[in-house]
Formats: structure tokens, C-alpha cells, sequence
């Protein structure tokens, strides 16, 4: 996997770098990758491939919504591997497995993208068109996109782990979303991760404030 450079989407990161909404920060970051091993990620992309065909031998599933049923197929196989890979790149010192990982994985449209980032995204929107001439927040990281992974082609997947296999999750987290658009003709991958903070939760404003007022509570129970 190797890290692609596109202007477009450094300059969405640099609005979505840290978005002060006062109470809350709306933190985004997008990241594209092609899918071309470099490196160690032969090694890395054959051990996935043994870790899923592994899974599929002791399977006995038989339904058709199965992981081991959607993995029989070996462009599927590949997607997922690829998707593994780009996870590794974007947190390096975080192990991923194959199958946890596809646990994770839900395909999505363009649609149901836009319905998220419409509800969540409201505020940065609002924010980028005061600040920004010409076009929505939504318009401007389509044409990113469709620059970097003509989105036309484009599989989209949601990553959604549990908090415990969630490595996108900050301290102060009310939101988070991790979105792959992958383009199997173009062997290359964009992801956009973005996630609300609270303020006071992350800067440990709240955890004082609760400490202060349990001291107060025992200095009143000493007074009496």
C-alpha cells in the first residue's frame, strides 16, 4: 500500500483538522492509498489471505449471510485483505484481524453516506459555507473523492468495531464514523474518518469538576 497525495482532499483535511464548535470539535481526516504491495505487506496480505481461508475450513456455515459463505469468493477475499491493509497503514501499531475486522465491515451507497454525513456533518457544513466560497462541505469532498476513486466505480464500506477494537476512538468521543471507498478497477482506496469530541470530556474539564465536587461533598459530611 502506498500513500497517494491528492490536493483536494489535503484541503478538506485542513478545514476538518480540528473544528471548534465550542462545546464540541468535529475532527476529519481522508486518507487515499493505492492497493500495490510495497514493502511489508506481501507478507502482511498472505497471512490475512491464510487467516480467512483458515476460517473458512473450520466453518460449517451454510447460510448465505455468513461471513464464510460472502468469503468463498476470492475477489471478496482480496477487498477485505485490502481493506485490513489500508487499517494497518492508517494505525500501524494496532493488530487487526481479518476476521474481527469483516465483523466490522457493512457495505454502504452513496446514499446511505450521505444521510450520515448529512445528520452528523451538519454544523461543519454550515461552518464550511460561511467560510468557504462556492459549493457545500458535501459537493466539495464528492469531487475529492471522485478525483482520487471516481466514485461511479466505487464500493463503499462502514467500519464500525466495538469500542474495545475501535482505534479511531479519542478520549471524549460522541460520534464516530470510518468510511473506505475502494475502486477494484483502479486498485486504490480512499478513507474518511470522522468523529464529534466533546471539549470538556477531552480536556478533562468534566473529570475536574466531578473530583471538586465529590472533596466538597466530604469537606460538608467532616463539618457536620
Amino acid at each position: 500500500m502506498k500513500f497517494l497525495e491528492y490536493t483536494p482532499l489535503e484541503r478538506l483535511n485542513e478545514f476538518l483538522s480540528r473544528l471548534n464548535l465550542g462545546e464540541r470539535t468535529i475532527k476529519g481526516c481522508l486518507e487515499a492509498y493505492s492497493c500495490k504491495h510495497t514493502g511489508t505487506d506481501k507478507k502482511l496480505s498472505l497471512s490475512l489471505e491464510n487467516e480467512i481461508l483458515d476460517y473458512l475450513g473450520k466453518s460449517s456455515d451454510t447460510d448465505s449471510s455468513s461471513p464464510a459463505e460472502f468469503l468463498l469468493s476470492r475477489s471478496s477475499r482480496k477487498t477485505l485483505v485490502y481493506l485490513v491493509l489500508t487499517l494497518y497503514h492508517m494505525y500501524p501499531d494496532y493488530d487487526f484481524s481479518a476476521m474481527n475486522a469483516h465483523q466490522f465491515f457493512t457495505e454502504e451507497t452513496w446514499d446511505g453516506f450521505k444521510q450520515i454525513f448529512d445528520t452528523y456533518m451538519f454544523e461543519a457544513s454550515k461552518e464550511w459555507t460561511e467560510t468557504n466560497e462556492g459549493g457545500s462541505l458535501l459537493e466539495t469532498l464528492y469531487k475529492a473523492l471522485d478525483e482520487a476513486v471516481k466514485l461511479a466505480e466505487c464500493e463503499i464500506y462502514c467500519y464500525c468495531p466495538d469500542s474495545d477494537g475501535d482505534p479511531f476512538l479519542e478520549r471524549g468521543a460522541i460520534w464516530s464514523f470510518n468510511f473506505f471507498f475502494y475502486n477494484r478497477k483502479l486498485k486504490r482506496v480512499v478513507s474518511f474518518r470522522f468523529c464529534c469530541l466533546s471539549n470538556m470530556l477531552a480536556d478533562g474539564f468534566l473529570m475536574d469538576d466531578l473530583l471538586y465536587e465529590e472533596d466538597g461533598e466530604i469537606f460538608d459530611v467532616m463539618d457536620m
